[in-house]
C-alpha cells in the first residue's frame, strides 16, 4: 500500500495504490461518494483487489480527504467535470492503460459519464454502487436529514476525522449542490446509451438516498451489456454494509472479463 499525491491542473490530490504491484490485468479505479475520500473506503479496495488478483488505485477528489480544497459553491455540472476533465488526467498521471471503474454514489455517476465518453477504449467495465442518474424526492429527503445531522448532531465531528480541514468543503460542496434549485432537474440518462462496456449496477434494497428506479433506469439506458442486483438488508453503502455479498457479485461479474 503506497500513499502519495498527484497534481492535476494545479490541484494536489491524494491517492493510494492497493493490491500487488506486479498484478496483471486492468486496474480497479475506486471513485468515492459525495462525502467520501480515500480513507472512507476503509478496507474494501484491498479486499476486492485480493479477491480478483488485480491492482487498484483509490484517490480523493478536490475538496475531500487530504486533497486540496476546491471552490464553492459547486455548479450542477460538477460531476460532469470530474468525469470528463479530471478523471482522464488522473488515469493518465497514474499510467492506467486499462481500467475497471468502481464507483459509489456520486462516484458511480462519475463512472457512468466517463464510460459514455471513453472513445479511447481504456475502460473495460464499470461497477456502480448506489449510483444516481436523476434526482428523487427520497434523495432530497435523505440529504436534508444529513444536513441536520451535520449542523446539530455529531456528523461533522465524525467526518472531520477523515476530511480534516476539508470537512466543511466536502459536506457543503455536496449538500448545497444537491439541494439547490438548479439540481432539481439534474439527469444523466442521455449518457447511458453511449456506454458499450459491461456494467454491473448494484444498490441496497433499503438505500436511503435512492429508489430501485435508479437501477432500472441505468440498466434500461445502457441495454444488453448491463446487469444489476438489489442487495437485501442493505442501505446506501453495499461495500460496507454487505461486503461479502458485494465482493461475490463483483467477482462473478468481472472474472469472465479479466
Amino acid at each position: 500500500m503506497v500513499e502519495d499525491y498527484m497534481v492535476i491542473d494545479g490541484t494536489r490530490l491524494e491517492y493510494r495504490w492497493v493490491g500487488e504491484a506486479e498484478a496483471e490485468g486492468p486496474v480497479l479505479v475506486f471513485l468515492h461518494e459525495g462525502l467520501g475520500c480515500v480513507a472512507l473506503w476503509r478496507g474494501f479496495p484491498e479486499v476486492l483487489c485480493q479477491a480478483l488478483g488485480l491492482r487498484g488505485i483509490v484517490y480523493s477528489r478536490a475538496g475531500y480527504g487530504r486533497s486540496d480544497a476546491c471552490a464553492l459553491p459547486r455548479p450542477p455540472t460538477y460531476l460532469h467535470a470530474e468525469a470528463l476533465e479530471v478523471l482522464p488526467r488522473v488515469l493518465d498521471r497514474a499510467g492506467v492503460q486499462e481500467a475497471v471503474l468502481i464507483g459509489h454514489s456520486d462516484g458511480g455517476s462519475i463512472a457512468l459519464i466517463h464510460a459514455s465518453a471513453d472513445a479511447a477504449g481504456r475502460v473495460k467495465a464499470i461497477v456502480t454502487l448506489a449510483a444516481h442518474v436523476f434526482n428523487e424526492e427520497l434523495s432530497i429527503q435523505g440529504i436534508r436529514e444529513a444536513r441536520e445531522a451535520f449542523e446539530t448532531g455529531d456528523l461533522r465531528d465524525r467526518l472531520e476525522k477523515y476530511h480534516g480541514a476539508n470537512v466543511d468543503c466536502a459536506f457543503y460542496g455536496w449538500n448545497d449542490t444537491w439541494l439547490s434549485a438548479g439540481f432539481r432537474d439534474w439527469n444523466l440518462e442521455a449518457f447511458l446509451p453511449d456506454i458499450e462496456v459491461p456494467a454491473l449496477i448494484l444498490q441496497g434494497a433499503e438505500d436511503q438516498y435512492g429508489t430501485p428506479f435508479q437501477v432500472a433506469a441505468i440498466v434500461a439506458g445502457i441495454g444488453f451489456s448491463a446487469s444489476s442486483a438489489l442487495i437485501p438488508d442493505c442501505g446506501h453503502a453495499p461495500h460496507l454494509e454487505q461486503p461479502e455479498v458485494t465482493v461475490a457479485l463483483i467477482r462473478e461479474f468481472l472474472q469472465p472479463l479479466i
